[in-house]
């Protein structure tokens, strides 16, 4: 996989225009995707001998691709550039993945990078006509809210499956802290091996919820991923009663993320 990324540059104040061209052709071309992964791909894939689980990582792993892919088109494009950092700690069994979600488009580099990955998403997009089909095809966990979401998620985990979940729920609004809901650390408790978290910065900040997709920044996009180091639930679980557990985890994650995103803050020229 090519994690190669171009330098970020004054150089890359320029072409504002052609950015904003090219934004438009990937959101179009994402559209697309969806729309041909419906009619044509997934039909296909499904009369390939198998059973369930080898056509739900058919299906992964062909989304996986296409995201990628996407990713790749907006780099080459111009729109944005990146880099990333350990992402040969990604895809364990048994491993959640956690990350802050400052941007529209980090589901889609975090999936691109782990080919065979659940996912726990946002339900509003299990209504939405470009995604509903991948989703269900790749049996990703929607994010409802429900003890059935918990189970699900818990229950993958178990299964040896790697799950990516944003414990925000939502996009983080721009100049605040993220603000974590305890349901990633309860999940985590009930049937995580291992705990990874990604730390996510975009700079300048886009696509942002507030932000819609032509409100490009004057210059190039950087996405910046790190993944941290590893952290064993089982520590937490050991200290009380679930939920007196998943409450300490998720203040631990809490603070971590807001600790480690000050810090790249800092280290930033």
């Amino acid at each position: 996989m090519d994690l190669a990324t171009q330098p970020v540059t004054d150089k890359n104040r320029d072409a504002y225009y052609w950015r904003l061209l090219a934004t438009a052709a990937s959101f179009t071309l994402f559209g697309l995707g969806g729309v041909c992964l419906r009619l044509v791909v997934f039909p296909l894939l499904s009369c390939l001998p198998g059973d369930a689980q080898k056509h739900r990582l058919r299906a992964r792993q062909t989304v996986s691709r296409c995201f990628w892919f996407f990713v790749r088109f907006m780099a080459r494009t111009g729109v944005l550039t990146y880099d990333i950092q350990g992402a040969e700690k990604l895809g364990r069994p048994g491993q959640m993945i956690i990350a802050n979600h400052p941007s529209l488009i980090d589901v889609v580099f975090l999936i691109g990078l782990v080919r065979h990955a659940n996912c726990v998403v946002k339900q509003s997009l299990w209504e939405n006509p470009f995604t509903r089909d991948p989703l269900r095809r790749t049996e990703y966990i929607s994010n409802d809210g429900s003890m059935d979401m918990l189970d699900a998620a818990a229950d993958a985990l178990k299964s040896g499956q790697t799950l990516i979940i944003f414990p925000e729920g939502t996009r983080t609004r721009p100049g605040h802290a993220p603000a974590f809901h305890r349901g990633a650390a309860a999940i985590a408790l009930r049937g995580a091996k291992i705990l990874t978290p990604v730390i996510i910065k975009v700079n300048p900040t886009t696509l942002t919820k507030a932000e819609p997709w032509y409100r490009i920044p004057k210059r190039r996009v950087h996405f910046s991923f790190r993944v941290g180091a590893d952290i064993d639930p089982q520590a937490f679980a050991a200290l009380g009663p679930a939920p007196q557990a998943s409450r300490k985890l998720n203040d631990y994650l809490h603070h971590y993320f807001i600790k480690e995103l000050a810090e790249d803050e800092r280290s930033t020229p």
